[in-house]
């Protein structure tokens, strides 16, 4: 995981804003503090943070109430939060998630485990590692695979041209050596299936990413506007 990410703290308390931004700056974090709700709101306009770390009671807008407004919005709605809350109550925890934040941490808290929550939270976001379609093409286009594939061919030819007009025995032999050689390149076929398989996904979850790229740009876009 890529500890450059960015950290938006929101808490109406400042030496806790500052602690938590002393703390993950010195971890390799890009942090950003607001006061409030509203605050937060033009922050994360210009800001847009990987993570925002939310403290549920503030003056102005409350972290629910903020948490409310992000996920009503399709261009921040993916934005992970965890909040902090002296609240140890059942039911605000369960609301908390039912508004969509992806953690809850009870005050007083112990950084190492804040810390934890955070990397896990990251780390679930981080999107699945994609695989160059270019690249797999390029493995099936090179001499030596083409050569390959050929021979494949050129041995189910041979097996389909085998003579068993043969005495018995021979007949015999010939057909398990038919047998074995079919066996053999059936997981080559398999492979090579897979392959090509594979090269469609990696190009397909190209086109989602840029297309996800290019709807995220306009939204940020649009929210600027």
């Amino acid at each position: 995981m890529n500890l450059h990410k960015k950290i938006l703290i929101v808490d109406d308390e400042i030496i806790n804003a500052d602690f938590f931004d002393v703390m993950l700056s010195k971890l390799g974090f890009v942090v950003e503090k607001a006061n409030d709700g509203v605050e937060a709101l033009e922050k994360i306009k210009k800001f847009y943070p990987d993570l925002i770390m939310l403290d549920n009671i503030m003056p102005r807008m409350s972290g629910w109430e903020l948490t409310k407004t992000l996920k009503g919005n399709p261009k921040y709605k993916e934005i992970p939060i965890i909040m902090f809350s002296a609240l140890d109550d059942v039911k605000d925890k369960v609301e908390s998630f039912e508004l969509g934040v992806d953690d809850y941490i009870t005050k007083p808290f112990n950084f190492s485990e804040v810390l934890a929550r955070i990397r896990v939270v990251l780390r679930n976001r981080e999107p699945p590692a994609r695989e160059s379609p270019s690249k797999l093409t390029e493995i099936l286009n090179t001499d030596n695979f083409a050569a390959f594939i050929k021979s494949l061919d050129e041995l189910d030819a041979a097996l389909e041209a085998f003579s068993f007009d043969e005495p018995p025995l021979e007949k015999e032999r010939l057909f398990h050596v038919s047998e074995i050689l079919k066996k053999k390149i059936a997981p080559v076929r398999q492979r090579i299936r897979e392959l090509h398989e594979r090269i469609q996904k990696a190009a397909s979850a190209e086109e989602s990413f840029q297309a996800a790229e290019a709807a995220g740009s306009g939204a940020q876009e649009e929210w600027d506007q």
